[in-house]
């Protein structure tokens, strides 16, 4: 039985192992977190490529139970007037849940015939003609037949095995964030946000509790020098970017001590131009990834259905599998890719005449129109293969 370690329990971690299981090999998906992550914004899925994979992998339903409704956003300015405002549909597809919610719902899928190891990492990797020699942060030692790295843009595997996050991570010139704070404002599930030249505060509730409510910011800056694992950091280079501000982001910034957690990162692209080097491969994010826009988290379903498919139709061989993997599903994960480019602008204008262009483009019904019909194509634009029939015909 051929034996795949996987890197990362967020969304192409567990949904690769769900597929590798179902065709008969045995995924051990090993997680930096101690227990599943529970945080993150919401994510969306559109069209029936989409929808008809999360159907076969049985999770649909569970998923729809906690689907947020989808998304409004309406735009103020720090004096509280309207700007404009984007549908639930623009942001929320055809299913919208919350990113924690996906995940824990794609880890319990794949539950039955996955290892999962929280609390730990990799520490290194040795490829081997026999198998991948890997030792993990916690000192234990093991070998797999393939090693995945599904452990998003800042990529663990990817650094080991291609080289430092510098080469492939691109800096898109803008940062996001977001916290959990009190619903003091007594808000729906929609959101509300505040825009000033390179800059955007924006809230909303929690369609599961009325009482809390969760922020997202972005800001434009240049690659910062700092630590990502140093909380208080990220809070202080929020507060000084923020700091000043009207509207109600003083009690938003306020609420930042108490956040149970807290996200920060840049918005960037994955450009790694080859995803697979001996027995070694990269998927999701961590093969082609942008931080927000880019449709990262349908996509790195996408992806993970492909390269378990690819090695169960090969029987298990990497080396075939992964090149055909690559060639298949390349060019439309760079499509979908795409949409992040653009997100931080479209976020947070960096001039007063950028806000305008952009509030004015967005309340006119052609320039949604045309918007929506890139995103069904972004969604749509790969014919994939139905690996059933192969996969039982050659198990590993």
């Amino acid at each position: 039985m051929t034996t795949v370690l996987i890197s990362g329990a967020s969304i192409a971690g567990p949904a690769l192992a769900y597929w590798l299981g179902r065709y008969g090999f045995r995924p051990t998906v090993v997680e930096i977190a101690p227990t599943p992550r529970t945080g993150g914004n919401a994510v969306d899925f559109r069209g029936p490529l989409h929808l008809g994979l999360l159907r076969k992998m049985g999770v649909l339903d569970a998923l729809r139970a906690v689907q947020t409704g989808g998304t409004a956003m309406r735009f103020v300015d720090e004096q509280g007037r309207y700007r404009m405002e984007m549908p639930t549909e623009f942001a929320g597809g055809d299913l919208e849940t919350l990113r924690g919610d996906l995940s824990r719902i794609l880890c319990a899928a794949a539950a039955d015939t996955t290892e999962y190891l929280f609390g730990d990492s990799i520490a290194a990797l040795a490829d081997t003609p026999d198998g991948v020699e890997v030792t993990f942060a916690g000192g234990t030692r093991r070998r797999f037949d393939l090693v995945i790295g599904a452990d998003g843009v800042h990529s663990n595997v990817r650094r080991l095995t291609f080289g430092p996050e510098a080469q492939f991570v691109e800096h898109l010139g803008y940062y996001v964030a977001g916290w959990a704070v009190p619903n003091d404002l007594g808000l729906g599930r929609d959101m509300i946000g505040c825009n000033v030249p390179g800059k955007l505060v924006s809230v909303g509730g929690d369609h599961r509790d009325p009482s809390r409510a969760g922020t997202l910011v972005a800001f434009a800056s240049p690659r910062l020098d700092y630590d990502r694992h140093d909380v208080e950091q990220q809070r202080r280079i929020l507060r000084d970017v923020f700091g000043g501000l009207g509207w109600e982001v003083p009690r938003l910034l306020a609420a930042l001590d108490t956040a149970p957690e807290l996200y920060f990162d840049q918005i960037c692209k994955v450009r790694t131009p080859v995803w697979a080097k001996g027995r070694i491969a990269l998927v999701g994010d961590a093969a082609c990834g942008a931080t927000i826009g880019g449709m990262g988290s349908s996509t790195a379903v996408v992806e993970a259905y492909a390269l378990a498919g690819e090695l169960a139709a090969a029987g298990g061989d990497h080396t075939v599998a992964f090149a055909r993997y690559e060639r298949l599903v390349a060019g439309f994960a760079r499509a979908a890719q795409q949409g992040g480019e653009t997100t931080g602008r479209f976020l947070a204008p960096r001039t007063a005449f950028g806000l305008r262009a952009r509030d004015w483009a967005m309340n006119r019904k052609l320039f949604m129109t045309m918007t929506f019909k890139i995103a069904a194509d972004r969604s749509s634009g790969i014919d994939l293969p139905d690996y059933e029939q192969a996969a039982s015909a050659d198990r590993p």
